[in-house]
């Protein structure tokens, strides 16, 4: 799945750190949905849209 995160993350001036903890997260969990490793669960996917003021397809999308 790919994902703005990083780039939401970075116009903000974020750490992996900073987000994680808005996000309740490990920082090695969001550097895991960063690179596509890990797909978030959809809890976690509303948390980041809510957090970012955004719709969860404004954030994440299907590869196809």
């Amino acid at each position: 799945m790919k994902n703005r995160l990083k780039v939401l993350r970075a116009e903000r001036d974020w750490t992996q750190g900073d987000l994680a903890n808005a996000l309740e997260v490990s920082r090695q969990t969001v550097n895991a949905i960063e690179t596509g490793k890990f797909d978030p669960s959809l809890p976690l996917a509303f948390k980041a849209a809510r957090l970012f003021n955004l719709k969860i397809e404004d954030i994440f999308s299907d590869e196809n």
